[in-house]
């Protein structure tokens, strides 16, 4: 007796998506993941309807061509936006304002950053002959290791 295989086409129909999705698990490019909607929305789709197998094969290809043509590119566009260009860590402290907490000798001491940070700080090269005092309000130019380079801060001009 010959089995007519038209009528599980539609666990195929399941069993391709789920091989589409583990795919598409695996390499994270929305190309399997395109297959897979199409599929299900038209294969399987089509299927329950009682449409031929041979117009469920076309359907699963319109729809899932229509997908990677469409879709894929927009999802893969807000996918690699680059991010918001926020600092972060060492580079964030760059341009912080800071205080004094202990007076400078030979351009070296030590500032309380405005974060609440204490940071070994020496004077930046351009303001060397400047000895900043205990409490003067000093900004961040440049992070060396464990130390941060600091000048003083530069103070509006009422107008």
């Amino acid at each position: 007796m010959l089995v007519d295989l038209t009528q599980y086409l539609w666990m195929i129909w399941l069993v391709f998506v789920l091989v589409c999705v583990i795919l598409e698990l695996l390499t994270l490019e929305f190309t399997f993941l395109m297959i897979s909607a199409g599929s299900l929305v038209g294969g399987l789709g089509a299927n329950l309807l009682g449409w031929p197998w041979w117009a469920q094969i076309g359907l699963a290809a319109i729809i899932s061509g229509l997908l990677l043509f469409t879709i894929r590119p927009l999802l893969l566009r807000t996918l690699n936006r680059p991010g918001d260009g926020a600092k972060t860590n060492v580079d964030a402290l760059v341009g912080m304002a800071a205080r004094v907490t202990t007076a400078f000798s030979d351009g070296a001491g030590y500032v309380k950053l405005a974060n609440g940070e204490t940071w070994t700080a020496r004077i930046d090269r351009a303001h060397e002959s400047v000895q900043p005092t205990v409490g003067d309000r000093v900004v961040v130019t440049r992070i060396d290791g464990a130390t941060a380079e600091v000048a003083p801060e530069k103070r509006s001009t009422p107008s």
